[in-house]
Order: structure tokens, then C-alpha cells, then sequence
């Protein structure tokens, strides 16, 4: 493409956005070729401040964005987690299309833990989560990859003694079309390193882009289906033992006593410890950990622990709801009481949505190797800054002694991204205890299945009450919702203490998507024992069932069409109107269907991203079948097609997990799902064909992680609903109408 001079003050995005100025720098001691970074700054709390030099964040002099090699090798740094969601090769995809670099010499890599230079551009630390790794990302590293190519095109004019204005840049090589020379960027990237930083370089506008909206072969697919990547589960250290934990059985409880002979006098197990979570065996090799800790004898303590079931806790969740508790507001608009008074039609309904695990197909393993009065830890971190934090506590090291090496997950949906890091606490607390015995050896703690299923942290169980009135002509003129939902942000209710509102619970209910005048939502934390966090779209998994399927239900109840009552109700809500109305006229909304099917249909915007979604259903032999989804995204500008659809089937299959197969019940306080065969997702006969449409946009992409996850929950229930004549309100859905 052609490059302007390196004096120009455009400093603006192709979509009219302002951008920010980055003083981007040569990073000193990385190495041969070009690297760029950021100068390190005070990051935890958002501050820019300069570190000082010898702080243990200083190592920004080794901390790039984008680095390119001698030989023409461009590597992108990812300070994202890539756990199967494609993010890695998508932020490449943004530097190499500003570099206009050769994609079959691009490579990523994991940024090691850094906050000061790696950090999150909105939270403030070093994370990934809430679908907004592109959307953080897009304009930081489309900078990067235009300052490289700016440096690499002036230190080619210097070499040529020819204007930067007569030089072009494609496919990795700098062109001078009147002499037709041209010049690799890695032949270039020694002497770009010593030129100047320049400070505002142009953007490229979306009709220029080559890689940007166009699928690409996903980096490193080869060595995934080859079995190269190492995940937690890989890594091996010389000398390094194995550990399991045996946790209890009841959240809450505590070890009154411990009696691990039998496992220590079993050949090859190395040490028995005592931790906050449980009681920690270690051994040569993960088999006969596992065995060992069948042999520990412990006495728990109950008295502090959750010892409720499934039952005892729906019938506290309905009681709360009702007992004229006015809970934390949080949406009030209008006045909603009155206009109630006033409705000519009102629906009242309670929804029911279990606990649920995150289930990612790999285990959660970590390795740790204390030595020298430093700490490695080996992980696939998705909140490094907790992690780390974490584990300089326990340990006991000052923070520059702590290196995590991050690693990619094989899916996470929050699950290692848990605020209190209770898989890190524990290999630190385990690596603590083999240096008071003197022991160095590295230390692999793992989990399995059960350990995680059943002593795990789930999406909080909920109940949604919803009371909404029409008026005569079927218009929505208020919406009531109490939520009743443990909070993973802001912990159980404390006496005393005056409870604040938890946006992750509420986010996305009715009022908040549609057109409703007089609104006013409130949440209840009820004071629960089992643990939460954060799972896959946060609130957005539990509300979107709620108000999809109660918009359905008030369709029926104004006799209207669920389509034309819901455009009717968008009026403020354009985008989400223009992807349902495209997903309707592609799933045949309206027209004959094959006899014996279905459709319903659901339509959510979360994190900027709006996903609509028709799911086509039939039952057979008592058994929901779902035929086919049509899936509509507007995500902004698409930087990958090809992800974006994946991400999209994807989400469909685990959000039908959830809606057909998939809770965690309690009994006694005690789970009662182990592994995948009483906790079961989606079987490969039973995912639907799914057609998935992208709305063509210039706006600045979002991200599409979670949000095509939870359409689909209220999309199928509506179907069922249509199908057999009875209102869905719970899941996983049961034909007798039946909850576990």
C-alpha cells in the first residue's frame, strides 16, 4: 500500500473515531531486528505514572508488542489468553494488516505477566474476560503494527536515498516502484531499530485492508491437532512431583483431623500437607497420587458448612422473592407500581436456572518450582494479576521473584479466572510447605474432572420473578423484576453491612433491552454457601432466558406475533431489530414448516454485540431435537469470518448444554454430579446445523466469546413452548415440566 510521509498529523480511526497518541519505544536489549513497546508505567490502577527502574515490573526494556526478526520472522505478543477462542491469531490479524505484514510469517506468543505494560486498557490489570479482548486490543495493536511499518518504510528510504512518498509496502517487503527494488522487513529491521519512534502515524480506512475481514488459517493450528501445544497438563520439570488434593465434600467444612499413613507408606508418595482447601498428597506421578489420597482418613467439621439441597435452596430462593424484601435497586425508571395498577393485561412468572459447571474440556494443572529464593509458575492463567498477587502472598517473595509463564487453556468460560485464584493459592501453599521441608522439587498440582465438578465455583443458581403490564392495545407499559442470585463480585451478605448493587447479575434483563417506560428491577443475595463466579456472558446466561421467554409469553397473551410484538418493542433498540428481523427471514419466520417442528426465537446484545438467533425444534420419542439454529452477529467490523462463525457454533453447543442436559443439584450440601456422565454437554449427534449470518459494519469490532451463547437458551425453550402447548420456565428443560 502506499505510505504517507511520517510527518502527517492524521491521527484518526477510518471510522471517525479520535486516537490515542502512544509513544511507542525501541526496546533496548531484545534482542536482533525491531521490537516496539510501551514504556512501563503503574498499571494496577489504571495510573500512567513511569515505574521506577528498579521496580519489579521494570522489566519493560523486555516487554514488546510486535518483534521482528532478521530473518523476516514477525512475532505478535498476546497479553490475552488464547483458550480456544481464536484471540491470538485475531490480534495478529489487526498487527500484521497495519504492517502489512506476510501472513505465513506471522507467529504469536504468550506476554508474560506484566501489568505495567500488559494490562487491561478498561479494568486496569492483566486479564482476559467479557468478550472485550479484541475490542481492548483493536486500537493498541493497529498503532503498533503502523509504527513498524512507518520505521521499516523510512529505514528503507534512508537506504535507497529515495522520498518515503515513492515507497509502498505488501507482503512483508518494502517496493520502490520507479527502480523496481524491493526489500524484505526483516533485512530492514536492525536499521529501523535505530531510527526515531515517530509519535501520530495514519491508520489504514477499511477499504484498504488485505487481511482484516477475510478468513485466515488460525496460527499454530497444526501444532494443536498435532499435539505440540503445551497446556498445564504437558509441562514437565526435572524431578517434579505430583500432587492431588482431597477437598470436602461440603462447601464450608473444615479438617478436624488427618490421618495419611496408609497413603505415606505407600511406595513413591513423597509428602502429605495440610492446606486452607483440603489436604494436599504428592507423589512421583499422578496415578499414585490419586490412589494415596483414597487412603487418607479425615474427620471434616459440617458445622460451618452449606448442608441445604437443591429443593431447600429453590424454596429460600421463592421465599425471599416474596417476602416483601425490596433487595439492592437496580434499574428504576418511571413509576412502575402505578402503571401496573393501571395495566389492562398483567403476567406474573417465575424462572428457574440452576447452578451450572464450567466444565472446559482440559483440567485445570499448574506447575510450580520454588528454588533460590525464586518462584516459575507454569499456568494458564486468565487473571494473572490475581494469580500473581496471590502467590507473591503466600510465598512470601517479593513480587519481581514471581515469574508466571502463561500457557494456552483448552476452554476456561471463567472458570480460571476466579478473583480469590484458588487453584494458584493452592500450588503456592503446596510449594510453601516443601520449603519448610527443605524440598525443591517442581510441583505439578493437578485437578480432575470430579475434583472440579464437584468442589469447583459455578454459575450463581437463580431466580427471576418478572410482573409486566400491557395496555389494551398489547404495548408494554411496565416491567417489574426481582432477580434472587448469589453474587461472585461481591460475595455472600454480611450483618451490618449495606449490600451495593451487582451490575454482573442484572445486566441485560427485559427493561434494559426493549422499550419498557416504567421499569424497576432489584436484586437479592441470598446468604448461600456454595462457591460462584463468573461463567460464560455473566448475567447475560440467566436473563436473556427470563426475558426471551416472557416476551414470548406476553406475544401470546396480546395475540400477536412473537416477531412483530418484539420489533414493536425495539423501537429504541435499532440493531437488535435489524438482526432479529434478518434471522427471522432466514429461518423461514412465518412460512410452513416440516410437520411436527417449531421455531422459537431470541435476540440479546451483549458486551456491544448483538446475537439473534431461530432455533428449529421437533420432539421425538419424548426427546427435544434441535434441526438447525440460523444465528445472525453484529460485531462491528469482522476481523476473521471464520472465527466469528466458529465462536458463534461454538457458544450454540454450550449454550444447549445448558438448555437440554446440564445442572449441578445438591444434596445434603453435597453435589451430586461427578464427570460427564451425570454432568453431560452436547453430544456430537445432537448439534444442530447451524447458518450463521454476519452484519456487514465499519463500527470498531466487539467481541464475540460469549454473547452467542445465550440466545439460544431462550430461542429453544420458545420453540418447546410452541410445540407443546406449556409455558417453559426452568432449565434444562423437561418435557413432564419437571425440575431436578
Amino acid at each position: 500500500m502506499p505510505v504517507p510521509t511520517l510527518d502527517t498529523q492524521s491521527t484518526r480511526q477510518a471510522d471517525g473515531r479520535g486516537t490515542t497518541r502512544r509513544h511507542f519505544i525501541v526496546l533496548a536489549g531484545a534482542g536482533a531486528g525491531l521490537a516496539l513497546g510501551l514504556p512501563a508505567t503503574g498499571a494496577v490502577g489504571g495510573g500512567d505514572a513511569p515505574l521506577p527502574p528498579d521496580s519489579p515490573q521494570g522489566a519493560g526494556l523486555n516487554r514488546p508488542f510486535v518483534r521482528i526478526a532478521p530473518d523476516g520472522l514477525v512475532t505478535v505478543i498476546v497479553k490475552h489468553l488464547e483458550m480456544g477462542q481464536g484471540i491470538a491469531s485475531g490480534l495478529a490479524t489487526v498487527v500484521a494488516e497495519e504492517l502489512d505484514a506476510d501472513w505465513a510469517q506471522l507467529r504469536t506468543e504468550a506476554a508474560p505477566f506484566d501489568p505495567a505494560l500488559y494490562r487491561h486498557t478498561v479494568f486496569g490489570f492483566q486479564t482476559t474476560g467479557g468478550s472485550t479482548s479484541m475490542a481492548n486490543s483493536w486500537q493498541q495493536l493497529r498503532e503498533a503494527g503502523a509504527v513498524a511499518r512507518a520505521m521499516l518504510v523510512s529505514a528503507a528510504a534512508l537506504r535507497w536515498s529515495v522520498p518515503a512518498e515513492e515507497l509502498t509496502t505488501h507482503r512483508g517487503q518494502v517496493l520502490h516502484g520507479p527502480s523496481g527494488r524491493r526489500i524484505g522487513y526483516g533485512a530492514l529491521s536492525e536499521a529501523a531499530a535505530a531510527l526515531p519512534v515517530p509519535t501520530e502515524v495514519p491508520l489504514k480506512s477499511p477499504a484498504s485492508f488485505g487481511l482484516i475481514g477475510r478468513e485466515q488459517r488460525r496460527l499454530g493450528v497444526h501444532d494443536i491437532v498435532q499435539g505440540r501445544s503445551r497446556y498445564g497438563m504437558d509441562i514437565q520439570r526435572p524431578g517434579m512431583l505430583v500432587a492431588v488434593l482431597q477437598r470436602p465434600t461440603r462447601f464450608g467444612s473444615t479438617i478436624r483431623s488427618v490421618d495419611a499413613s496408609a497413603a505415606l507408606a505407600m511406595p513413591g508418595v513423597r509428602a502429605v500437607h495440610q492446606l486452607s482447601s483440603g489436604v494436599a498428597v504428592l507423589a512421583d506421578n499422578s496415578w499414585l497420587a490419586i490412589e494415596a489420597r483414597r487412603l487418607l482418613k479425615i474427620e471434616w467439621d459440617d458445622s460451618k458448612a452449606e448442608q441445604r439441597s437443591t429443593a431447600d435452596l429453590r424454596a429460600n430462593f421463592r421465599a425471599l422473592a416474596g417476602a416483601g424484601d425490596p433487595g439492592v435497586e437496580g434499574l428504576k425508571r418511571g413509576h412502575v407500581d402505578e402503571a401496573l395498577a393501571g395495566a389492562a393485561k398483567v403476567l406474573e412468572a417465575d424462572f428457574e436456572l440452576p447452578y451450572l459447571a464450567h466444565q472446559p474440556m482440559e483440567p485445570i494443572a499448574s506447575v510450580g518450582e520454588l528454588r533460590d529464593g525464586r518462584c516459575d509458575i507454569w499456568a494458564a492463567s486468565q487473571n494473572p494479576s490475581a494469580d500473581h498477587a496471590a502467590a507473591v502472598k503466600l510465598l512470601g517473595l517479593p513480587a519481581g521473584k514471581v515469574v508466571l509463564h502463561g500457557l494456552p487453556a483448552g476452554g476456561s468460560f471463567g472458570r480460571r479466572a476466579t478473583f480469590n485464584a484458588d487453584w494458584i493459592s493452592e500450588l503456592a501453599q503446596i510449594l510453601s510447605a516443601q520449603r519448610e521441608r527443605g524440598d525443591s522439587r517442581p510441583v505439578k498440582l493437578m485437578w480432575t474432572r470430579e475434583d472440579d465438578i464437584g468442589g469447583g465455583y459455578y454459575r450463581p443458581m437463580s431466580l427471576h420473578r418478572l410482573k409486566v403490564g400491557m395496555d389494551a392495545t398489547g404495548r408494554i407499559i411496565a416491567a417489574k423484576q426481582t432477580i434472587v442470585a448469589q453474587s461472585f463480585s461481591r460475595g455472600r451478605p454480611r450483618p451490618g453491612v449495606v449490600p451495593r448493587h451487582d451490575p454482573f447479575i442484572t445486566e441485560g434483563h427485559l427493561a434494559e433491552r426493549y422499550d419498557v417506560p416504567h421499569a424497576h428491577t432489584c436484586w437479592i443475595n441470598p446468604d448461600v454457601g456454595v462457591p460462584v463466579h463468573t461463567y460464560r456472558a455473566l448475567g447475560h446466561n440467566h436473563t436473556t432466558f427470563s426475558k426471551e421467554v416472557m416476551m414470548d409469553e406476553l406475544a401470546a397473551l396480546a395475540g400477536q406475533d412473537a416477531l412483530a410484538f418484539r420489533l414493536a418493542h425495539l423501537r429504541e433498540h435499532p440493531r437488535q431489530a435489524h438482526a432479529l428481523r434478518i434471522a427471522a427471514d432466514k429461518a423461514g419466520w412465518g412460512r410452513p414448516l416440516p410437520a411436527g417442528s417449531a421455531l422459537g426465537m431470541a435476540v440479546q446484545e451483549a458486551y456491544h454485540t448483538v446475537v439473534a438467533q431461530v432455533a428449529q425444534v421437533r420432539i421425538n420419542r419424548g426427546l427435544i431435537v434441535v434441526e438447525r439454529v440460523v444465528c445472525v452477529v453484529d460485531c462491528g467490523l469482522v476481523v476473521n469470518p471464520g472465527t466469528v462463525r466458529a465462536q458463534m457454533e461454538g457458544g450454540i453447543a454450550f449454550g444447549l448444554s445448558a438448555a437440554l442436559h446440564n445442572e449441578i443439584t445438591l444434596e445434603g450440601g453435597r453435589v451430586q454430579q461427578s464427570n460427564f456422565h451425570d454432568a453431560p454437554i452436547l453430544r456430537l449427534h445432537e448439534m444442530p446445523v447451524v447458518d450463521v449470518h454476519l452484519v456487514p459494519s465499519d463500527a470498531p469490532p466487539t467481541g464475540v466469546g460469549e454473547p452467542g451463547s445465550v440466545p439460544i437458551l431462550g430461542a429453544v425453550a420458545n420453540a418447546v413452548a410452541r410445540l407443546t402447548g406449556k409455558p417453559v420456565r426452568a432449565l434444562p428443560l423437561r418435557l413432564d415440566g419437571s425440575s431436578s
